[in-house]
């Protein structure tokens, strides 16, 4: 089949994001202006660069400041951040704090998770992941989008602290297949990491 964007797909559901896959999960932790923790996952999130190491994320939410999603609203007003490594043991915690709940609810209490102290920014850290990036903010990018009543924007944070558990460290390195991270899938689909395979590139 082929269809252009602008026109109705035909399909049941579209399916942009199932070709798309697998996609990292940023499990974005924060703090309000107030102190509120914030806890969300995104799956339009990804790496940017290693030198500095920088990471995004972005999300579609209604057009008017007030409606704002917490997250990006936290992360331009205290200037920090944190992404938790999301994995197999973690699903339903990861799905619980996707709830959409007022902005005075503690995610964190309400996925049944236990929030740990940062090194170097005030966010805390999901403490049963096995893995953080602390992050600052760099900028806000505000992006196109098809519909009047909805704002997209992608935020993009300077990795300045990296936790590790050493359980997870084989050799001097990471093993993803000891944590089994998750990712997503199109529609409300899920993986999880089990299996890898080293490819070297041609000299």
């Amino acid at each position: 089949m082929f269809y252009e964007t602008k026109d109705h797909h035909g399909l049941p559901h579209s399916p942009f994001k199932s070709l798309i896959v697998p996609r990292p999960i940023g499990w974005i932790s924060s703090l309000s202006a107030d102190g509120v923790r914030n806890l969300a996952p995104f799956s339009f999130f990804n790496g940017l660069s290693d030198s500095p190491p920088m990471v995004m994320f972005a999300c579609n939410e209604p057009s008017g400041d007030a409606d704002r999603k917490d997250s990006p609203s936290n992360i331009e007003a205290t200037g920090e951040f944190v992404v938790n490594m999301a994995t197999e043991a973690l699903t339903n915690q990861m799905n619980a704090s996707s709830a959409t709940v007022p902005n005075d609810v503690d995610e964190f209490e309400l996925a049944g998770l236990t929030a740990e102290p940062s090194q170097l920014v005030k966010a805390p850290r999901v403490a049963e992941s096995p893995a953080h990036m602390e992050c600052t903010f760099l900028k806000r990018v505000d992006l196109p989008s098809s519909n009047p009543a909805q704002r997209n924007e992608m935020i993009i944070g300077q990795v300045i602290g990296i936790h590790i558990r050493d359980e997870v460290l084989v050799d001097g390195l990471v093993d993803v297949t000891k944590f089994r991270p998750l990712a997503r899938l199109g529609y409300m689909q899920y993986t999880v990491v089990e299996k890898v395979f080293t490819l070297d590139r041609p000299g």
